[in-house]
């Protein structure tokens, strides 16, 4: 029977193991460390925050023990195709990696990572009897043998955010350089990339090189099967019309825009041990396709040549699968579809951008969405503005002005020129004072989405055979919007997007004007009873409050700024006292049992080179 001595006997040995603990060291020139001792009593955001990351822990362990098994391969039938292959698998734990850097248990990070180790092992061994290039296997290398990188991205999107909790794991540190050399030119063996031209020669890559010949609708749809068991994500009720989904999807030879998502893994390769190399490529091959666009008036062309023309044989800059004129037919309906997937490629311009802070990385996007704004019409008495480009000219006009990417622009700029451009958003809102009960909302709207999936899978009848590997991705618990923009002050471009303004896409990395780490178990993430909330962000300033939830137990958190540690935190000003130099990337601060106060930081952004080393590492 649990008394109430016994209670506050547990109670002060946590106090006497708290204020027992030894001093930790900062690494040699860290700032020093700061003490909050004011008491707050746990807001309700903090409460619900707390709450959340319990949540989403405890319905992650359901769904891995459901859906995976010990070897930590999915429980379903192995595809090679676009619809539902080995990146859907993988996909069935996007933002599990996310969730243990904000402060989820470990468990969470060593089921993703036992995923994405059981993927590779699957799904090399996995091939096709029909699809030529994966007969032998799916994946070569550890990496898929040739696929396209809205694919191979969505495929990434688990791997390149390992690094945010593990950046010393050498099976990860030796995978992300050897995939990056698939990349780079670095691997001979792997002639994706001309660096004479400084194009990827295919939009099809992989483990195996570059596809150099049309594709076929065989290539993308997989092998032949019997769909009427499964769940069809796109509706296809037959093998036939899975196969005539890709009747026009063949013009992949040459460099596209989605190609630049491959910047991402080759940034997680920089930021390992901060080897030029990698800094190189990715500024070389992101500025050529800045001047790809200027040459183009000012719009990012969707095909380049092998001989690294704009527009390829035909001269048609707005031609190749999935570029500005890519309207296919979709076999169930009969009508054309637009599928201009060119705005994914902002990606690779964030990534530059994050990396030097060089301002003409979000530039080149601008003056597009004015070249694109200037072909407006109204139609009805409604602004119209066009999504698409052919050989007629603009098409696909849709209402309002041409938004695509601004918000992301905004975020990184922080200019007031690049939010009047941008969409409304309600974090936005939030974060400009109109919506102060915004972040209680929008936590209760994710424990929501957690338990509505948790439900989901509960509810599930489907066995493994019945099973193909996108089925169960609508009901992978795991939610993390809400946690990043109030925690970390950042963004989720991720599937889904962060907003309605925003492509969706997987295999971005994190953008985010704070991290928090925990120096006492030496990992990723805020440590237990801690709350943290982004109140305001500008050019300089950060505003956050930060409270300990627990009454007895003193915790200690260190705060990094940016997800990479890409931003110096030059002061910081506790409550309303004056501003404490800091003049580091990250500090610590020691929070009293039930203390919490709201930090202001003057903050130099983008101007340390970005790294994965936590912050007790660095010296």
């Amino acid at each position: 029977m649990t008394t109430r001595r016994s209670v506050l006997a547990g109670a002060s040995a946590l106090v006497f193991a708290a204020l027992a603990r030894p001093a930790l060291s900062q690494g040699k020139g860290a700032a020093p460390i700061l003490s909050v001792s004011t008491p707050m009593a746990p807001p309700e955001w903090a409460l619900l925050q707390r709450e959340l990351l319990k949540a989403n822990e405890e319905a992650c362990a359901a769904f891995f023990a459901r859906y995976f098994d010990e070897r930590g391969w999915l429980r379903a039938v192995e595809r090679w195709g676009a619809n539902d292959g080995p990146d859907d698998a993988i996909e069935n734990v996007n933002d599990w990696p996310t969730l243990h850097a904000l402060g989820a248990g470990d468990q969470v990070l060593a089921m993703a990572k036992k995923a994405f180790d059981g993927n590779v092992a699957q799904y090399t061994a996995a091939k096709t009897k029909d699809v030529p290039f994966a007969r032998e296997g799916m994946y070569f290398r550890e990496f898929p043998v040739m696929t396209d990188w809205q694919h191979l991205s969505e495929g990434l999107s688990v791997f390149n955010l390992l690094g945010l909790s593990d950046p010393n794991d050498p099976t990860y540190r030796a995978r992300v350089k050897r995939f990056s050399g698939f990349y780079t030119g670095e691997d001979k063996a792997v002639p994706n990339y001309d660096p004479k031209l400084k194009i990827i020669r295919s939009m099809i890559t992989g483990s195996k090189g570059p596809m150099l010949r049309p594709a076929t609708p065989l290539d993308w749809a997989g092998d032949r099967f019997d769909p009427t068991h499964f769940f069809m994500e796109h509706g296809e009720s037959t093998y036939e019309e899975t196969l005539h989904h890709y009747d026009e999807y063949g013009d992949v030879v040459g460099d596209a825009p989605l190609n630049l998502q491959a910047t991402s893994l080759v940034l997680n390769a920089y930021m390992l041990d901060h080897e030029p190399k990698y800094r190189d490529w990715i500024v070389s091959y992101v500025d050529a396709w800045i001047e790809r666009a200027k040459a183009n008036g000012d719009v990012l062309p969707s095909k380049i040549g092998l001989d690294g023309k704009i527009g390829g044989p035909k001269g048609q800059w707005w031609s190749g699968t999935y570029g500005w004129g890519f309207s296919p037919v979709v076999p169930q309906t009969g009508k054309r579809e637009d599928r201009n997937r060119v705005p994914r490629a902002v990606v690779g311009f964030l990534n530059a951008y994050l990396l030097t802070g060089d301002d003409k990385y979000l530039d080149v996007w601008r003056r597009q969405n004015d070249v694109i704004n200037a072909q407006k019409k109204t139609v009805d008495g409604k602004v119209m503005t066009p999504r698409m480009y052919g050989p007629k000219g603009w098409y696909g006009y849709a209402p309002g002005e041409y938004r695509l990417n601004g918000l992301e622009i905004w975020y990184m700029s922080q200019k007031a020129s690049d939010r009047a451009r941008a969409a409304d958003h309600p974090w936005v809102s939030y974060l400009e004072g109109k919506d102060p009960d915004y972040p209680v909302a929008a936590l209760r709207k994710d424990l929501e989405r957690v338990r509505a999936r948790a439900q989901a899978q509960r509810d599930d009848k489907t066995t493994p055979d019945t099973r193909l590997a996108d089925a169960t991705l609508d009901i992978n618990p795991a939610s993390v919007t809400a946690l990043i923009h109030l925690m970390e002050g950042g963004i989720n471009i991720a599937r889904p997007a962060w907003s309605g303004t925003s492509p969706s896409q997987g295999g971005a990395l994190r953008y985010a004007r704070l991290r928090w780490f925990d120096p006492e178990r030496r990992r990723a993430g805020v440590p237990p009873d801690v709350a943290a909330l982004v109140e305001k962000l500008s050019e300089d300033e950060t505003v956050v409050t930060l409270v300990n939830t627990n009454p007895v137990a003193a915790r200690t958190v260190t705060v990094q700024g940016g997800a990479y540690g890409e931003h110096q935190i030059l002061s910081v000003a506790l409550g309303e006292g004056a501003a404490t130099p800091v003049g580091s990337s990250a500090f610590t601060l020691r929070l009293a049992p039930g203390a919490g106060t709201r930090l202001t930081f003057k903050m130099k952004r983008y101007t340390n080179a970005p790294t994965l080393s936590f912050p007790w590492d660095r010296v």
